[in-house]
């Protein structure tokens, strides 16, 4: 079978109808473009070029060659475009996790950057819990995961995507929902609704540090689900939580967040496998950090 580059010189010639032309245009001399349009022609055992003094035709087996010529080419062309995307990293595949408490906006605006960004990556998504996205990111299965305070683990990379503030949500109806912000030691009173630690270790702890920082021990009380999109407990008035800004998107009527004074943080990370030779990877990854810029997320905002 005849190979692309001796049908790409016969398609210069068909559309030029011109030896001389169509060897400038595929940047080759006339004569050795004359040689491989005849070898293509004794290859197929067929006369693809009526020849003349002054002119050049196509017999109908040339136009036959022209028409669906081109359409391969042209299939070819995308076809090596598309293999060599998956090298640069513009095309392939992700598996991507993401835990509950970052769908609220860090992984959708993270996805769709990378969509916009780097439209041939499919990535595929998962709602996760933390054991299970340190377990997927460890074993292969994702290639990605997002979520607040990884453990650190020798064979994973934690990339800081976002410092996001904390604040305290609570019934609309709350003394707290009063003020602009509130402060930490305020909390010292209250009941505090908590994921156990068992759930992420290193969430809890971050959680905790906040009080033992301002020098109180609220009372603690343990969720008995991973999550509640009504948080059915605190709008019920028997906790209060302390939840990340991104939690306000879509809050339920008649409850209410504000900030936590001095400013409190939690850290959510992007997990991998690092520089795995997968370019699909290393495009999420910098998109990641483009994203943190744009958005800011880096930044401790000042004490309100």
């Amino acid at each position: 079978m005849s190979d692309l580059r001796r049908l790409r010189y016969f398609l210069a010639v068909a559309a030029e109808r011109n030896f001389t032309r169509a060897a400038e245009r595929v940047h080759i001399a006339q004569p050795a473009l004359s040689r491989q349009i005849r070898q293509l022609e004794q290859e197929l055992g067929v006369e693809l070029l009526s020849r003349t003094t002054h002119s050049v035709e196509l017999t109908e087996a040339g136009r036959l060659l022209m028409d669906r010529g081109t359409v391969l080419c042209d299939e070819a062309d995308r076809l090596w475009r598309d293999v060599r995307g998956f090298s640069a990293g513009a095309s392939g595949s992700l598996e991507f996790g993401y835990s509950t408490s970052t769908s609220y906006d860090t992984a959708p605006a993270l996805l769709a950057a990378l969509a916009e960004a780097h439209p041939g990556i499919t990535t595929t998504t998962r709602l996760l819990s933390t054991a299970e996205i340190l377990a997927g990111v460890a074993d292969g299965t994702l290639d990605a995961g997002l979520l607040r305070c990884p453990p650190p683990t020798p064979e994973l990379v934690r990339t800081l995507v976002r410092l996001e503030p904390q604040g305290v949500l609570m019934p609309a109806g709350h003394p707290f929902a009063a003020a602009s912000v509130v402060e930490t030691e305020l909390l010292a009173e209250e009941t505090v609704l908590v994921h156990p630690r068992d759930a992420n270790p290193g969430h809890y702890d971050a959680i905790t540090s906040i009080f033992t920082r301002a020098g109180i021990t609220p009372r603690l009380l343990l969720r008995t689900i991973a999550f509640d999109a009504a948080h059915t407990l605190v709008a019920d008035g028997a906790a209060v939580s302390v939840t990340g800004v991104s939690s306000v998107a879509g809050l339920p009527a008649g409850l209410a967040w504000r900030p936590l004074a001095p400013v409190a943080t939690i850290e959510i990370h992007l997990l991998s496998r690092g520089l795995t030779g997968r370019p699909a990877v290393t495009r999420l990854l910098r998109t990641a950090a483009e994203t943190a810029r744009a958005k800011d997320w880096l930044s401790s905002p000042d004490t309100a």
